[in-house]
């Protein structure tokens, strides 16, 4: 990503935020947010396809460096023989869990370093419907760059869709809880936070698969059914908690279930 497309998206970002906060999302048009961001409205429609796509298009920049940072440690990528193997012993230094960690700490980075625009734009997606909804979108692209990575870059015997979705889904969770922990107080420093939650996620995803299963019931996993379904089985689970939960509830509530 260049300098120069970076500083262009940012303008843009801040010009539409500034705009929609003091005018109203609805009576900003493209070309006030054209002229504020220094573009011509034709321009603009080259590097954003809409007023809304415009809010979040330091994040587009953001996924593009996750999916080159994480492409960068798939097999194919390393240098030895051994390592671009899928069924090769696993290197604790490429260790795909800890990179997918690594990339959406830098998803939290970018809101923290970029504080006032962060801010500027969670006051205005509690304003708009349609932003909070695409918010939402950018949120599962991270999340599907994350299960595709796993499911690529895992050892055969961890690579499933289901484990790989697992963790995914986790880490954006703990992330997301975090983040919004810092927008309510963005002088906090939570990144021991971050990076506690994201430990536990890892302890568990890489513990042994092949032991005696847990007690289902202190476990928090439904028993198996008659059918004949045992504890090697596979299954999805979910977790539910209280709104509010902290980064502590949702990595301890994952970890319970998972284990």
């Amino acid at each position: 990503m260049t300098a120069a497309r970076t500083k262009a998206h940012a303008q843009a970002v801040d010009a539409a935020i500034d705009l929609f906060s003091r005018q109203g999302y609805e009576r900003t048009t493209v070309e006030e947010i054209a002229d504020a961001a220094r573009v011509s409205r034709a321009t603009f429609f080259r590097r954003f396809r809409s007023k809304e796509d415009v809010v979040f298009a330091d994040h587009e920049l953001l996924l593009e460096e996750v999916v080159v940072m994480l492409a960068a440690t798939r097999p194919e990528a390393r240098a030895s023989e051994e390592a671009s193997n899928h069924d090769a012993a696993w290197d604790p230094a490429v260790d795909p869990y800890l990179e997918v960690c690594r990339a959406a700490r830098l998803v939290f980075d970018h809101h923290v370093g970029q504080r006032e625009t962060s801010l500027a734009r969670h006051r205005l997606l509690q304003q708009v419907p349609a932003l909070r909804d695409r918010e939402l979108v950018t949120t599962h692209r991270y999340e599907r760059a994350f299960t595709a990575y796993l499911r690529d870059t895992l050892p055969t015997e961890r690579s499933s869709s289901t484990m790989s979705i697992a963790f995914a889904a986790s880490v954006v969770a703990v992330h997301n809880a975090v983040l919004r922990r810092w927008l309510r107080n963005p002088y906090l420093d939570l990144r021991p936070d971050l990076e506690e939650a994201f430990a536990d996620l890892r302890k568990v995803a890489t513990a042994p698969t092949d032991g005696p299963a847990p007690d289902s019931a202190r476990a928090g996993a439904a028993p198996a059914e008659p059918d004949g379904r045992g504890p090697g089985s596979k299954r999805v689970v979910v977790a539910v908690l209280e709104e509010g939960a902290g980064p502590d509830d949702v990595a301890r509530a994952v970890r319970d279930v998972l284990a």
